[in-house]
């Protein structure tokens, strides 16, 4: 059963690829204006420290924001597409070295796939203060879920590796939320680590069963996307390429570092951009009688 969920994975790389390389080689004449390099470098960075546990959706958006290299509103489609395939390339390799239970991986892989389809059709076709409203949240939940674990309130003692009965059924609710959730931004690392330590879960099993449930959902979801042009193209494809290379590092070569300092600058960024994302919604609805007007602009 492995077998059959790492053909799929590797399905779905193949299709993904070809769909993306055709939607980039259609509007080649008129990609969007952006740096190769900083796009290549935020790439680079962000899924480096994703195969070590950070999580690339906050970091991303931050660095995206900061260096202003897409509309707020396409963020979180260029996010999911610039990312699928190197998130494909860790599932496959974790999937691998980490030994869980298939059919786990089966129900927690599914329902996140099924949550992320019906997600990004929605917000595809989201105003963008709703966008900066929800990924404003989503970034606070982000961090909320680090400082859980910074404070160790979240322990990962469990020792199983696999779930059954009333545990499977939460862990595939909440997993199909957080498929939907993926797509505007919210990341999914941190909640679902956090689920399956509160499941009993060895901390090791997160891994693969973080990637491989964004490795299933990230294609169906990117391929709407891309279908109505909710991404920027040059960004997408300027932090694909070298995602790759940084995920077979870190994966292969680094495999682990020291991260708590690095995590608790990560996660004071996050606040700020956080507030400053809702500040901006906001300011931009005039007011609290305009307030309603986060969810129609």
């Amino acid at each position: 059963m492995i077998s059959f969920i790492l053909t799929g994975l590797v399905l779905f790389f193949i299709w993904f690829v070809y769909f993306f390389s055709k939607d980039i080689w259609k509007h080649r004449k008129n990609l969007e204006s952006g740096s190769w390099a900083k796009t290549g470098i935020i790439g680079f960075v962000v899924n480096f420290f994703d195969v070590l546990g950070i999580g690339a959706f906050a970091p991303q958006t931050i660095l995206l924001k900061f260096t202003k290299q897409t509309p707020d509103k396409l963020i979180p489609g260029t996010m999911n597409v610039a990312n699928t395939i190197p998130v494909l390339i860790q599932a496959i390799v974790f999937i691998k070295i980490i030994e869980v239970e298939p059919i786990t991986l089966i129900v927690m892989f599914s329902s996140a796939t099924i949550g992320a389809i019906i997600g990004a059709g929605i917000v595809s076709k989201l105003p963008e203060n709703t966008i900066r409203f929800i990924m404003g949240l989503a970034l606070l939940i982000t961090a909320g879920f680090m400082f859980a674990n910074k404070m160790q309130w979240i322990h990962g003692e469990g020792t199983e590796i696999g779930l059954s009965g009333w545990k499977l059924l939460i862990a595939g609710s909440v997993n199909f939320m957080l498929g939907a959730l993926m797509t505007v931004g919210v990341g999914l690392y941190a909640p679902c680590m956090a689920l399956v330590y509160l499941l009993g879960l060895s901390p090791q099993v997160a891994f693969p069963i973080m990637m491989g449930s964004c490795a299933f959902l990230m294609p169906p979801a990117s391929f709407k996307f891309i279908k109505e042009g909710s991404y920027h193209r040059k960004a997408a494809l300027g932090m694909a390429i070298p995602a790759v290379v940084a995920v077979l590092i870190a994966a292969f070569i680094v495999k682990s570092l020291p991260l708590d300092s690095l995590r608790s600058v990560v996660m004071a960024v996050i606040i700020y951009t956080a507030l400053n994302m809702l500040y901006n919604v906001i300011k931009s609805s005039r007011g609290k009688e305009s307030f309603e007007n986060i969810f129609t602009k």
